[in-house]
């Protein structure tokens, strides 16, 4: 394995991988070849020192690991990360499941402060209340609320999705998209996680310096977790919209933040939590 410095890997698509699958029409069965979403762990590593490990789609491994970290409050900018190593075979093909990032030296944390941040930040056994003023500690509210037009947001469902490509093969991944607000599609990211294909929009906005995200609309294929609010409100963004439902928690940060949250946005119809 060769190791490359870089910063964007456009030519590194979501991975999908076939099976023999045997089908089943009535009492008629017939053996073809199906298509599956890659599910694999990524190692983020800082220096030498482990971070984490993402279940994920691997593709744009450089973009989840910079919107995971961004998100997380240790990076700012793209002038905080001195470079980034994606692992790759003597073919030039991105093989290895792990991302090392190295930081510019006035942005170095330790290891210990890194712990006890993600997991202030971190969801998992925590009360509403508590989860709520953690996200406040990474970013404050938004200063206002931007409205959208109800006829842009109808049309950014359709959109979405005939940009999946690669749910469009395998039925088996989620998809986030980035939007201005006339409802042009920028950028779309999918992966097995919803999470990650957020984090993989901030990532890119992070490494071509285009955050904050206050001029642009994020649309995600399902619900709308706590997690998911949280990305929303540290890359400034101020509308989010999802085909599904958002969750109590992720309701109450969206009006104490300031974020427009849309529901259910389907079909011409839609759900406006805050």
């Amino acid at each position: 394995m060769t190791s490359q410095a870089l910063f964007r890997a456009t030519d590194d698509p979501e991975r999908i991988t076939t099976t023999r699958v045997r089908r089943w029409n009535g009492a008629h069965a017939t053996e073809s070849d199906d298509a599956l979403a890659v599910e694999e762990p990524l190692e983020i590593f800082l220096g030498s020192t482990p971070l984490a490990v993402v279940m994920r789609t691997p593709g744009h491994d450089d973009e989840l690991a910079a919107g995971f970290l961004y998100g997380e409050g240790i990076v700012r900018s793209g002038a905080d990360l001195l470079d980034l190593l994606l692992w790759q075979d003597e073919q030039g093909r991105f093989a290895q499941n792990r991302v090392t990032i190295r930081l510019a030296a006035d942005r170095s944390i330790t290891t210990e402060g890194w712990q006890r941040q993600f997991f202030a930040t971190s969801s998992c056994g925590m009360c509403g209340k508590a989860s709520i003023d953690a996200v406040m500690q990474l970013a404050p509210p938004l200063e206002r609320r931007l409205e959208v037009g109800a006829d842009v947001l109808y049309a950014l469902p359709d959109r979405l999705q005939a940009a999946q490509d690669v749910f469009a093969r395998t039925g088996g991944l989620h998809a986030a998209g980035l939007f201005d607000l006339q409802g042009n599609l920028l950028h779309i990211r999918e992966d097995i996680g919803r999470h990650n294909a957020v984090d993989k929009l901030i990532g890119r906005a992070l490494l071509d310096n285009a955050l904050p995200l206050a001029d642009r609309l994020l649309v995600v294929s399902g619900r709308v977790s706590f997690e998911i609010l949280q990305k929303a409100l540290v890359a400034r963004l101020p509308v989010l919209a999802a085909v599904s439902a958002p969750s109590s928690l992720a309701v109450a940060i969206a009006r104490r933040c300031n974020i427009t949250l849309v529901g259910f946005l389907r079909d011409g119809r839609m759900n406006v939590y805050a």
